[in-house]
């Protein structure tokens, strides 16, 4: 009877926990903590398992790669190299689909080895300023930036939080985790049809009218400019009404208009903001200088750049550096290094420590100010979410939820029946909510699954790992997807336009190779 109850209070428990998060009434990482909380509270966690997320190697290796992040991003080293592909030339004319061409496998290549947020924020400036060069119009861009960073973040094992939410998951199961380029046998297949489908169909599918600040922008005074600014973690007036935040004292700017989900917020006095807002301001070029460099703001533009000279070592450095990790971390695991030296685990964890250690006191990044470029409130989803799946675990839900996947009214059913469903479900879970969520809560299912039919679990590990990466039909489940709709004005059907196929083809691309190079 006990564990009857157990069942039903955490499915009941994470049912109002999904209907939270998907309301947004507050932060992930709060709402998910506080889901622990009460299960700590009727002993479905221990408070060691309540703990035991935020030590999980992957969740302490996706905090320093925001560091490692930001010593790239610093350095300048990818402004330079996409300004260089993406130059106007006397005499050339520019299309949508060359710009495709150009622009996504660079992104994605990028992003396999890159935090996607940053990727995401220091692209976006330099794609709009090139677009409005180019004569043609940003509303065909700005999407498909944010779909190059997923797709390339599907192909190695640090290209997103969410391969390493699961590695982390799969090493305290006892099982050896992914290698640096495992994913990519299905991830990289996916990448490059989802590439090819953007160029072929992109221009047709996505909105091409003008957005409200390129209609106004004609009005605004020299001295001034229309800049947008979306909406960061530490933003002092979130959840506060407008009308009760001086925002012209403290940010030297006035505010023209708010977007979110795609709508120009009219009523901007009872407006209450939230992360992940665009901003429309009017403020001189003492703005960037005053937040440009602030966590208030998880990016600021005005369509050209604004960044402070670099010494060009600091570029070589840092892309130097990064090339290290990634070698280091894939030859790090072969057998024989490991014969070598046997006392040390040449892992990724290993490799992203010392390489942040190395950044840091090469000042590629402000040491003294290193807390503000790590997105806590990620961390702390990632963490909760891992304790959450131990309390699936401990209560008897993920089995009793394995069971109803594996068997029906006529008997059991296939792997590979069970494998679409996991597939499915988590890809569903991560539009509405998050995606390392998503992959944590998958997790303990997959696992069971497999016990339960007994064959290998890695294909169901794959699978969600997979399915809650592929974010492409709603702008909530993945943060750059909402980056991109705020400052594209996007509205919720323009995603779902172009991201459905692209779901659907993600879905049958691993149905497809995942059995073939992970049998069960």
């Amino acid at each position: 009877m006990e564990g009857s109850f157990e069942i039903i209070f955490v499915l009941v428990t994470l049912l109002v926990m999904l209907a939270v998060l998907v309301a947004d009434l507050m932060r992930p990482g709060l709402v998910m903590f506080s889901v622990c909380v009460l299960f700590m509270c009727f002993g479905i966690l221990s408070p060691q398992e309540l703990l035991a997320g935020f030590s999980n190697k992957g969740m302490i290796t996706v905090a320093l790669l925001f560091l490692v992040s930001e010593g790239i991003r610093r350095s300048d080293a990818l402004g330079h190299m996409i300004s260089r592909i993406l130059p106007v030339k006397t005499g050339e004319k520019p299309t949508v689909r060359k710009g495709y061409s150009k622009l996504m496998p660079t992104i994605a290549g990028i992003s396999a080895f890159l935090n996607n947020t940053p990727i995401v924020v220091i692209f976006i400036p330099i794609v709009k300023e090139w677009a409005a060069k180019a004569g043609l119009n940003v509303k065909k861009f700005l999407i498909p930036v944010s779909y190059a960073a997923i797709l390339g973040g599907m192909c190695t094992l640090i290209g997103t939080s969410t391969n390493l939410v699961v590695h982390g998951m799969m090493l305290e199961e006892g099982f050896s985790g992914f290698s640096m380029f495992e994913l990519g046998k299905v991830g990289g297949v996916i990448a490059v049809v989802g590439i090819l489908y953007i160029i072929v169909f992109g221009n047709r599918l996505l909105p091409s009218d003008k957005t409200p600040e390129e209609a106004a922008a004609a009005g605004t005074p020299r001295n001034l400019h229309k800049i947008e600014a979306v909406i960061g973690p530490r933003f002092k007036g979130i959840n506060i009404p407008f009308r009760e935040f001086d925002f012209n004292s403290r940010y030297g700017a006035a505010l023209v208009e708010v977007r979110r989900n795609g709508e120009v917020q009219t009523d901007t006095d009872n407006l209450i903001l939230k992360e992940g807002d665009t901003l429309i301001i009017e403020a001189d070029d003492s703005f960037f200088t005053n937040w440009g460099d602030s966590s208030e703001f998880m990016m600021i533009s005005n369509g050209h750049r604004h960044n402070l000279p670099v010494p060009k070592w600091k570029k070589w450095v840092s892309v130097s550096l990064l090339a290290i990790m990634i070698a280091g971390a894939t030859f790090g695991q072969m057998p024989r290094i490991k014969a070598l030296l046997p006392g040390i685990d040449l892992d990724m964890f290993f490799w992203v420590c010392v390489v942040t250690v190395i950044m840091a006191v090469l000042n590629l990044f402000p040491a003294k100010r290193y807390t503000k470029f790590i997105s806590w409130d990620i961390l702390i989803t990632i963490a909760s979410a891992l304790a959450i799946s131990k309390a699936m675990t401990n209560s008897g839900l993920a089995d009793m939820l394995a069971g109803k996947i594996t068997s029906n009214i006529s008997g059991d059913v296939s792997p590979m029946i069970v494998l679409a469903s996991l597939y499915i479900v988590t890809n569903i879970i991560t539009e509405l909510i998050t995606n390392n969520a998503a992959a944590a809560f998958a997790f303990p299912i997959a696992m069971s699954a497999a016990t339960q039919l007994g064959v290998n679990p890695m294909p169901f590990f794959v699978a969600i790992t997979i399915a809650a990466s592929a974010s492409f039909s709603s702008p909530i489940g993945y943060q750059t997807n909402m980056i991109a709709q705020g400052i594209g004005n996007y509205k919720f059907r323009d995603f779902t336009r172009i991201g459905l196929p692209l779901n659907i083809l993600a879905f049958v691309i691993s149905m497809i190779l995942i059995p073939i190079f992970w049998k069960f």
